[in-house]
């Protein structure tokens, strides 16, 4: 009896895949999943090159500039220069830039992954794919990574006076009898620092992680800028070169405030700190917790 089934499922997206058209689109026209997908091409050896060649070049030839671009992006991640365990490292790598736990989820020896790790990152086809997969941040792998590096930007650049007010006002002196007066009736006054918050409906929230009220006085603790410049610092290739430097000289000024507050601790107000008082005053009504200590 003869066959009338039509073609398979799967032969039917390996044409799509042939012809260029993304995982996910595969995915959504055949109502399968999009790991689905992925299985059929690794299980079934789907490939756009050698036997596909004239196809390919006849569809190139009718579509746009944009249409060609796509299927040339997913050849890209289908880098046929590396292994598919060299594939698996690099996607691993760029999530945590661990080598020796992206080796293991890669499928490579536990015993030997820090080895292995080490020997991938030097590899210089590797360290090209790891390069290119940073730059494209493809939605099908990754989620929005560059919304991640506007956050750490955020952080890293966060300018405490977004979110308080601090300086010198002059304010009345206040006796147990209420304010005091001078011979002539006039209210006597004095110079004193002050810090006052911003309203929360007008800061972002996401830089500020806590905030409560302490014995001795009101602490406000920022999400670590140090760990946010750092973090961008692994990302230096995806920025211009002025923007390297901005990032660097923050990192500097960050250690360098670090440092100063650690120095206050020790000195007290026997120094410079206690000229003006002002330091104590922020410690004493708000204090900017670094996570990392």
């Amino acid at each position: 009896m003869e066959d009338i089934r039509g073609p398979d499922i799967k032969e039917l997206a390996e044409k799509d895949y042939i012809k260029g058209m993304k995982y996910k689109d595969i995915a959504a026209k055949y109502n399968v999943s999009l790991n689905t997908v992925k299985s059929w091409k690794q299980r079934y050896k789907w490939n756009r090159k050698g036997v596909h060649t004239k196809e390919k070049v006849c569809i190139q030839k009718k579509n746009n500039k944009k249409s060609v671009q796509e299927p040339m992006q997913q050849e890209f991640l289908d880098n046929s220069e590396l292994t598919d365990k060299q594939r698996l490292f690099c996607l691993y790598y760029i999530k945590t830039f661990n080598q020796t736990m992206a080796a293991i989820k890669a499928g490579y020896s536990p015993e030997r992954a820090h080895v292995t790790g080490s020997e991938l990152v030097r590899n210089s086809k590797v360290k090209a794919y790891i390069k290119e997969l940073k730059g494209k941040m493809t939605e099908e792998l990754f989620i929005d990574a560059m919304d991640v590096l506007n956050k750490y930007v955020e952080i890293a650049f966060s300018d405490i006076t977004d979110y308080l007010t601090f300086g010198q006002k002059e304010v009345p002196i206040i006796g147990p009898f209420g304010p005091m007066k001078d011979e002539e009736g006039n209210e006597l006054t004095k110079v004193v620092n002050y810090v006052d918050f911003k309203e929360s409906s007008i800061i972002d929230g996401t830089i500020v992680s806590e905030v409560r009220q302490g014995k001795e006085g009101v602490s406000i603790k920022f999400e670590d800028r140090m760990k946010a410049l750092d973090k961008l610092s692994q990302y230096f290739d995806l920025f211009p070169d002025n923007f390297k430097r901005k990032i660097e000289e923050e990192k500097v000024k960050q250690s360098r405030e670090k440092l100063e507050l650690e120095k206050s601790k020790v000195v007290g107000s026997d120094e410079k700190v206690g000229d003006d008082g002002f330091l104590e005053a922020l410690k004493g009504e708000v204090q900017e917790v670094w996570s990392n200590e």
